[in-house]
């Protein structure tokens, strides 16, 4: 089954004097991109945290927001007295240089990393156990959520591949006409030049056989329709996005063939249709996993 990248997951627990709520958000992109937002304490445990991640998600922008809530009076917050003197003597200098007003440096101070925390924010192995069960917990959430919309976006991909096939068979009926107007059209501008007594029978139908050729798309069909059937196989293949994005470019590259080489204005609209069909194709197999 398809996975999207696009996904979402949150679980929350309570323990002994917190609550650990982990809000997990993915988005597409070419590899991993893991962005964590997670109080202090948990920076000693960043990598075994990114380490888990690339276990758990091979591909996207991932971002994970940790939040703690404490319940107790010891977990109460404390300010960092120096760092925050050290922050206002530094933005107030500042606000002097640049001639601006002051009247807010408090506020900007308090927002500043660690001038506040939580009082023995320390981080056990208890404390880290809790956190992985929650962080599991949101990630198996995610995990469902991109399966939801990779059903939704196997859905899609029917439809269009399909579009396309009703297109493709389309030209398929209109091909034997577009060679005898070829042809029709070919005798007659020659015939108003050239008397027919004048032209050459044998000659003129090589060269018409080899003109026809430049324009056949015989095998430009024939590789289309293998690149649909192998687009819709793929899809039953895990972690297919860079596969799948690979056959949809070849799929473009057939259309964009048959466009140049059909010289008719019924197939040419056909054409027109399937490239926007493929253009969605293509679009959507980027948020593929």
């Amino acid at each position: 089954m398809l996975q999207s990248m696009t996904g979402y997951g949150k679980s929350a627990a309570d323990f002994t004097d917190k609550t650990i709520t982990v809000e997990i958000r993915s988005l597409n992109s070419k590899g991993l991109d893991a962005s964590l937002r997670m109080p202090s304490m948990y920076r000693e445990k960043e990598i075994e945290i990114r380490n888990e991640l690339a276990k758990l998600f091979e591909r996207g922008k991932v971002d994970v927001n940790v939040n703690i809530e404490y319940r107790s009076e010891q977990a109460s917050v404390q300010i960092n007295a120096q760092l925050a003197e050290s922050y206002f003597k530094q933005l107030k200098d500042l606000a002097t240089k640049l001639n601006q007003p002051q009247d807010n440096l408090m506020e900007l101070v308090m927002r500043m990393p660690d001038v506040m925390k939580a009082a023995g924010s320390t981080l056990d192995e208890t404390e880290y156990k809790n956190f992985l069960q929650v962080f599991r917990s949101a990630a198996e959430q995610m995990t469902a959520f991109r399966k939801t919309e990779g059903k939704a976006l196997e859905l899609e991909f029917i439809k269009r591949t399909g579009l396309i096939v009703n297109y493709l068979d389309q030209i398929e009926k209109a091909d034997p006409n577009r060679i005898e107007n070829i042809k029709a059209r070919i005798n007659k501008n020659l015939e108003e030049f050239i008397s027919s007594e004048k032209i050459d029978k044998n000659r003129f139908e090589q060269e018409l056989i080899y003109y026809l050729e430049k324009l056949d798309v015989t095998e430009e069909k024939t590789r289309l329709r293998t690149h649909l059937k192998h687009y819709t196989d793929t899809m039953k293949e895990p972690g297919a996005g860079r596969k799948l994005n690979f056959i949809a470019q070849e799929m473009g590259r057939e259309v964009n063939t048959i466009g140049s080489k059909a010289n008719d204005a019924t197939i040419q609209q056909l054409v027109v249709l399937m490239k926007d069909e493929v253009e969605k194709i293509k679009e959507q197999t980027l948020n593929v996993l």
